[in-house]
């Protein structure tokens, strides 16, 4: 699993969303004054994600009144991504990467050890992309706990 840094540039996408829309990292850099943050999330309605998604949401007014867009990324059908954000109402794109090729790009794919069993998901990581393209942010294997909290005092947002 090759692992991005900060300034290398991120790897665009286009990728079917939980509302029926595409979801292009340059069409949400277009939207968005200070960068986008991506978040990737193993599984969709599982407790660590759902509390993850939830902290999204709920800072989601003051992330986007500090100019950032948000974009919540796993490898679940959109059919999962879509009762997942009813269930829990999220209003940011939950994107569908059901190849995982964007993971791989991102470097978020690889083996998981879960109890005594190993296999290939999505490491829980979050970039912040900045404007001009680049990775302005870079955190692999966060917790899900907290980590929205983390991400606001990097970027200042209150």
């Amino acid at each position: 699993m090759s692992r991005l840094d900060v300034g290398d540039t991120a790897p665009d996408f286009s990728l079917p969303t939980a509302d029926g829309e595409k979801a292009t990292l340059a069409d949400l850099r277009a939207g968005a004054t200070n960068g986008v943050i991506v978040y990737f999330y193993p599984k969709a309605s599982t407790p660590g994600c759902t509390t993850e998604a939830c902290d999204f949401r709920d800072a989601l007014a003051s992330l986007q009144g500090a100019g950032y867009a948000v974009v919540g990324v796993s490898a679940d059908p959109v059919a999962d991504l879509q009762a997942f954000a009813a269930e829990q109402r999220l209003t940011f794109p939950l994107a569908s990467d059901l190849d995982h090729s964007v993971a791989e790009a991102y470097g978020t794919w690889g083996p998981v050890t879960f109890g005594d069993r190993t296999f290939d998901s999505v490491h829980r990581s979050t970039f912040v992309v900045a404007p001009d393209g680049t990775l302005a942010s870079v955190a692999y294997d966060v917790a899900a706990q907290g980590h929205v909290r983390a991400l606001r005092e990097e970027l200042g947002v209150a």
